[in-house]
């Protein structure tokens, strides 16, 4: 594969690359060349504000990933159409630029201490109930993200929110408008039921049938298109046995590990924030507090009505218990010098100015080496299998890419080629499950091409590469081998046409008066919600008129399993309006949400209106 690259660069096709190059040159200067590739790394332009190339792979993939979880072993890859995929995703990520500057342009904002005390706070972030920072970066890195780009991501999530319910949030209902509803929402109805069913047990297509379908849609009778591959998986597994942990690196990392058991410290805090007040009046007005605080007013109380940091002020002030590296330094130093039930002097940081209280200290218990050598023996081994499995994924990557099949790379690394059986776009069994597998089998360079696949990385265990061995296209399958199926497919369809055409002929007859001998299953005063009757027919019947001068309206239901549901509906009972307050908070505040969902969609569409993009 390298000496193609090497040989392809002497090519006509390089002449012709050279050439526009040159050409661009003449006609526009070497500027011309730089604004040629100026937009190489963008995706859209909103307003001004670029969309990588890079964002929009991520959401690309996000949206891979939600198809895949969603659908589970349904999802095809197959049927994924890249085109329309990568079309959505930057729909998506324009739409979220447009709403991101709305908000920033209506002044909402989120304040870096109220965001800290969101991650401080999230469930998923603490261990026994406290935020653990290694927790926090572990988690953050499984989604591709590191601290600042996290920061950036959830920053942006409660700026949407925000615009959200300060758009949505200001639509309102009317008295009128609740009644109506209740009216609605309670009314009842007597109908009755007469179902036709589909049966195809006394249908029995003929030969010629069969035949005629087969043969209209022979198309639809192609055995699928499945690839055999050999491949090579590369697992942590493989190292292990090749790891032999020293003493000395035992005693090395239980010294790291105890010296890392510093204590906890629970901190409390009131912030006058610097912005609309300048730095010496925030000064001044948090003096004025700790005054306060010296004629003997409660430390929470004044946390809870001055402070500016209203994520923590409605708990008084209380941060919780964490560890050195997670407040700002000056704040950090200001707290570790305190004793227990203390409170500082003033302290600036970059947020403000703060008064800082110590409401409690959690001191580190130092387990001896023996009680933690099993955990440090597992954490060294893991430490190096990592390092060695990185390092084999890099050469097996390495390997497959300039070798011409994979006994090479299986000979370097000590593996074993191994040989799939037949699997389709949805993917095989086992390690071949995993839908990138299929993707990169029936991707262009790997299928057509004949190379080996790029590493693949089954997840974090386990990698893989791939070459396909047999490519077996789709074929005719032949009539005698899916008659069974077709004839199963054409009993069903025609007792649905009979069940149809039956009840298309009652309602005829109904409608125009004359007398129908069927039985009839009555229901009374029936609600949206009546139990034992079918939620699709239920939808039906709500929706009818309102029957006129005692005269019944009849119509029809034709269900999932081809079972045909004549309705007759024969009378409207309208709902009660008198409604208990709880009864009419409740549909206030449905009818509130869902006319602030039509502002908000409303407001949505005019800034995607008035928005330039440009699309690269």
């Amino acid at each position: 594969m390298l000496q193609n690259i090497r040989d392809n660069s002497q090519s006509w096709i390089s002449k012709v690359v050279i050439g526009a190059v040159v050409l661009v040159m003449a006609l526009f200067g070497f500027d011309g060349i730089v604004n040629l590739a100026s937009n190489s790394q963008d995706a859209a332009e909103v307003n001004g504000e670029v969309i990588s190339k890079v964002e929009l792979e991520r959401a690309v993939e996000r949206q891979r990933r939600a198809l895949y979880q969603q659908l589970g072993n349904q999802f095809d890859e197959s049927l994924i159409d890249d085109k329309l995929l990568r079309e959505a995703a930057l729909k998506g990520l324009i739409e979220r630029s447009v709403l991101i500057q709305a908000a920033r342009d209506g002044k909402m904002d989120l304040a870096p201490q109220a965001l800290d005390q969101l991650i401080l706070q999230e469930p998923a972030f603490q261990l026994e109930g406290k935020f653990n920072a290694q927790r926090f970066d572990q988690l953050i890195s499984q989604s591709g993200m590191n601290r600042q780009s996290f920061r950036d991501s959830m920053t942006q999530d409660v700026l949407l929110n925000q615009l959200r319910l300060g758009v949505g949030a200001s639509d309102f209902s009317t008295g009128k408008e609740v009644r109506e509803l209740a009216a609605l929402e309670q009314q009842k109805r007597d109908f009755a039921l007469h179902v036709i069913k589909a049966d195809s047990s006394a249908i029995t297509p003929s030969d010629d049938e069969v035949k005629a379908y087969f043969e209209a849609h022979k198309a639809e009778f192609m055995s699928p298109e499945q690839v055999v591959v050999n491949y090579l998986s590369l697992n942590k597994a493989h190292y292990f046995d090749q790891v032999e942990i020293t003493e000395e690196a035992l005693e090395e990392l239980y010294r790291q590990q105890i010296a890392n058991l510093g204590e906890q410290r629970r901190a409390a805090h009131i912030l006058v924030e610097v912005g609309e007040l300048n730095d010496d009046q925030a000064k001044a007005k948090l003096e004025a507090v700790q005054e306060r605080l010296n004629k003997g007013e409660d430390f929470a109380a004044l946390a809870k009505e001055l402070s500016d940091d209203k994520g923590s002020a409605t708990d008084g002030g209380d941060l919780g218990y964490a560890g050195t590296g997670v407040y700002d330094p000056e704040f950090e130093k200001a707290l570790y010098a305190l004793g227990a039930d203390e409170v500082s002097q003033p302290v600036r940081t970059e947020f403000g100015w703060h008064l800082i209280k110590l409401l409690g200290v959690q001191a580190a218990e130092v387990p001896t080496l023996e009680a933690l050598r099993p955990q440090l023996e597992q954490e060294l081994k893991n430490s190096e299998v990592e390092k060695l499995f990185v390092e084999g994924s890099r050469q097996l990557e390495s390997f497959a890419y300039e070798s011409s099949d994979l006994q090479q790379p299986a000979e370097e690394l000590g593996l074993k080629v191994e040989t799939s059986a037949a699997f389709t776009r949805n993917g095989g069994e086992g390690v071949l499950a995993n839908p990138q597998v299929a993707r990169a089998a029936f991707s262009q360079e790997v299928l057509e091409e004949g190379a080996n696949s790029s590493l693949i990385e089954l997840d974090a265990d386990t990698v893989l590469v791939l070459r396909v061995k047999e490519h077996l296209k789709p074929k005719q399958q032949k009539l005698e081998d899916v008659s069974t199926a077709i004839a199963d497919l054409l009993k069903q369809e025609q007792a649905n046409e009979q069940a149809k055409a039956a009840a298309d002929a009652l309602l005829a007859k109904l409608e125009a008066g004359e007398a129908a001998n069927v039985a009839w299953e009555e229901t009374k005063a029936g609600t949206r919600m009546q139990e034992g009757v079918n939620p699709q027919v239920l939808q039906v019947v709500f929706r009818q008129a309102k029957p006129e001068a005692g005269k019944p309206v009849y119509t029809q239901a034709v269900l999932g399993s081809g079972d045909v549901v004549v309705i007759r509906v024969d009378a409207v009972t309208e709902g009660e309006v008198e409604l208990a307050s709880e009864e009419q908070a409740m549909f206030q505040r449905y009818l509130a949400s869902r006319n602030g969902q039509q502002t908000f969609e409303a407001y949505r569409n005019a800034l995607q209106s008035t928005a330039e993009v440009e699309k690269f």
